[in-house]
């Protein structure tokens, strides 16, 4: 069989006969979201249904997600986890359905694991029993086909925190006639958090300590949850070709550089989607006008409601916005390194995000001093999300690095030129603004530092008050791109059809 590039493959064919999958994840959109991972088991999922595949997905039942508000229903019995030196664990299991489709979600119902305010921890501390909490999750998703008498053909895993699921099935679950057969796909969406646990833990995965070595789980002496998924799983990939090399680098790989150059040929890239249902600024129910590529007007009252949002003067100057956590994985570092040479020149900037303390200090305080320039949110609010990359002129993302991103193909839709820094995500899905030719949809750096965003800045403000047709370009440009879940899901059907083979060998 000819090899496919990363991020390649076929589009699947009619013929070939439905899959049944399992979605295992600690968050789903919209009951449990932190970032992309809660957006991706929120969305792809709908798509792979509608191509006719029998989709499902288990996730806790954190509190903040109410039974009433969603709909759920407790099905009948209990559902048994075994959890090796603690001994058999019980749940219950609520079933809801994911917004607009009729996927099936299933809870698992622990007080003592998940009965608690966050979702991995509070205040930037993470609970003390996260290795019990998500270890108990991927050998929940390993027992829920027994309980639903529901056979699956893939097992989809997604960051450390079900990265047990294929050191599962390829251990305790190998010869299980219901799921040992199931091949398993790990989608990375964040390479630096990795499920580092003591080595004690291996008595709860109960998988036998000749596992705990440096061609298994261990790494620097402690379980190593991700380490193990990537070793084990039939296929690896994440969420942008550009990412499935950077995590091949020493600078990108957290140490686990080496695992994933021993699995290249194993690791694909798929470009996350947009669900332009939400995400249309032709009918975003969130703005105060909506506006197409062919009739901007509704952008310029956008700008203006985002300048009175936020008591800036409603001056015709480029107006910044950023929408993040504010960590340096995002830039925040670099941003508020930059901010100030950046409002010595003709503009202004939002921003919203929450994140480290300092960071809310600083750009609160920034908004304070500079009330005319700076205008600050602190917290995470849709609505408000939806008015900045509307209103605004550019968005900007100097992110350290980006396994996919959202917000710059958001940005792109609205016609609003993103500054991003070109790594990851970023770096596949935004052009590179070409003046002579007027080709291009955005502004990237390269270079991590202050110095190198201000720059980028300074030419987006530049083409701004000089170039009203290179900045008509770019918008237009933007606004004609589409990153569709239904092409996502279309590689994701071939990568799960692989696996298969790979699992299964040539039928």
């Amino acid at each position: 069989m000819k090899k496919k590039s990363q991020g390649q493959g076929s589009t699947g064919s009619s013929q070939e006969k439905p899959l049944a999958i399992l979605f295992a994840a600690s968050e789903a959109a919209p009951y449990a979201k932190t970032g992309g991972l809660g957006e991706v088991v929120g969305d792809l999922p709908r798509y792979l249904h509608a191509m006719g595949h029998d989709v499902r997905v288990v996730l806790p039942r954190y509190y903040s997600i109410d039974p009433d508000r969603y709909g759920l229903k407790l099905l009948p019995g209990t559902l048994v986890v075994p959890m090796g030196i603690i001994g058999e664990m019980y749940c219950g299991v609520w079933e809801g359905r994911l917004p607009k489709s009729e996927v099936p979600v299933y809870f698992l119902e622990h007080q003592g694991l998940y009965g608690r305010d966050g979702i991995y921890g509070v205040d930037n501390v993470g609970f003390m029993d996260n290795d019990n909490r998500y270890v108990f999750l991927s050998r929940a998703a390993l027992e829920l086909p027994k309980f639903l008498c529901w056979q699956p053909d893939i097992l989809h895993a997604h960051d450390w925190h079900t990265a047990a699921v294929p050191v599962f099935l390829n251990t305790s679950y190998r010869n299980d006639p219901l799921v040992g057969n199931a091949a398993s796909i790990l989608t990375i969406h964040n390479m630096q958090y990795q499920g580092n646990f003591y080595p004690g833990l291996m008595e709860v995965l109960d998988i036998g300590w000749e596992y705990f070595t440096f061609l298994g789980l261990e790494k620097d002496d402690q379980v190593n949850l991700l380490k193990g998924g990537i070793y084990h799983a039939t296929l690896l990939n994440t969420v942008s070709r550009g990412y499935a090399r950077e995590i091949q680098t020493p600078l990108y790989g957290w140490g686990l550089e080496g695992v994933l150059q021993e699995r290249t040929a194993d690791l694909y890239g798929i470009l996350n989607g947009v669900d332009y249902d939400e995400w249309n600024p032709a009918t975003d129910q969130y703005l105060p006008a909506t506006y197409t590529a062919d009739d901007l007007s509704g952008k310029l009252a956008c700008k203006r409601a985002l300048q009175r949002r936020f008591g800036l003067p409603e001056l015709d100057v480029p107006l910044f916005g950023i929408v993040s956590r504010m960590v340096p994985q995002k830039g925040t570092d670099l941003l508020a390194e930059a901010i100030h040479n950046m409002i010595r020149l003709d503009l202004q900037v939002v921003v919203v995000g929450n994140g480290e303390p300092w960071a809310h200090f600083f750009f609160g305080g920034m908004a304070h001093r500079h009330p005319d320039k700076v205008g600050c949110y602190i917290g995470y609010d849709n609505a408000l999300a939806h008015l900045v990359e509307a209103g605004s002129d550019f968005f900007l993302m100097p992110s350290a690095f980006e396994p996919c991103g959202l917000n710059q193909m958001y940005s792109l839709a609205y016609g609003t030129p993103p500054v991003v820094r070109a790594t990851g995500g970023l770096d596949d899905s935004v052009e590179n603004f070409d003046e002579s030719a007027l080709t291009g949809d955005g502004f990237k750096f390269w270079t991590r530092s202050a110095a190198a965003l201000y720059d980028t800045v300074g030419w987006a403000t530049w083409t701004f008050y000089n170039n009203p047709q290179g900045l008509a370009a770019l918008r237009k440009n933007g606004m004609a791109k589409r990153f569709t879940w239904e092409e996502s899901a279309c590689k994701y059907d071939a990568l799960y059809r692989e696996a298969l083979r790979r699992r299964r060998g040539a039928e």
